[in-house]
């Protein structure tokens, strides 16, 4: 595994989330499917909810469906009128063979829908680099236009895994599109003041650039108490420094 993967190990991921700032509570979802695995971290900040979306496996990307592009989910009752608010780099995070914007920023090569027919697992919410069919330019979180069209297109800034070797792998994934591994902070905002968190469900994501390509539903393993986040994150931080320091 190389330096960047082991940044971003299991134990460390509550941390990377936590940067998106303080949240009330966190859902946790982190599955995989073969060689795959991705890792969604929820969190409520005031009116915003604040969506991590992390390639968290340690396997090299060799191939475009091997690439992490969107993330699906419900949430009971009526549809919620959240707005893309804005998307950046998560903690750690770098672009490949491309840049962003000062301080992070991605949005203008991500999208976000709500009400969304025909996304994985019936999923009514989505948030995706790639159009699918489903997202387009009017879609886009606010930000500049980094590479080719403004909005979701293609593979450009999906994400690569966590154990990603950059020099590996077909044209599409060393080099000839920006991607960023491994991670981006998510913020949509106009959440109701009497949300609640455990209505998420049903969270799926998505590789490559069709629905036919591979995606997976991907289990809700955490809905901590409120305050439990920022303990969870310290904790997790405590284990792998301890661990890099039994090692040395």
């Amino acid at each position: 595994m190389n330096t960047f993967a082991r940044t971003l190990t299991a134990a460390s991921l509550f941390a990377l989330a936590a940067s998106a700032g303080t949240a009330a509570a966190d859902v946790m979802a982190r599955g995989g499917m073969s060689s795959l695995d991705a890792t969604v971290v929820f969190q409520r900040d005031g009116s915003n909810l604040v969506v991590t979306l992390v390639n968290s496996s340690a396997a090299d990307v060799l191939v475009p469906a091997d690439v992490l592009t969107g993330v699906f989910f419900s949430i009971a009752g009526p549809t919620l009128p959240l707005v893309a608010h804005s998307a950046s780099l998560a903690e750690g995070s770098i672009v490949r063979w491309g840049a962003s914007e000062v301080g992070g920023g991605v949005g203008g090569e991500w999208a976000f829908r709500a009400g969304l027919s025909g996304a994985p697992g019936g999923a009514s919410y989505g948030i995706s680099a790639a159009g699918l069919g489903l997202f387009g330019p009017h879609d886009a979180f606010p930000g500049a236009n980094l590479h080719g069209q403004n909005g979701p297109q293609g593979l450009d800034y999906g994400l690569l895994s966590a154990g990603d070797n950059p020099q590996t792998g077909n044209t599409p994934v060393t080099g000839h599109f920006p991607l960023i591994q491994s991670g981006v902070v998510f913020t949509l905002s106009g959440l109701p003041v009497d949300f609640d968190m455990a209505s998420i469900n049903n969270v799926w994501v998505q590789y490559g650039t069709s629905l036919s390509e591979p995606s997976y539903v991907v289990p809700i393993i955490s809905v901590p108490a409120p305050g439990a986040g920022a303990a969870l994150a310290a904790g997790a931080l405590f284990a792998a420094r301890r661990r890099r320091t039994t090692r040395r």
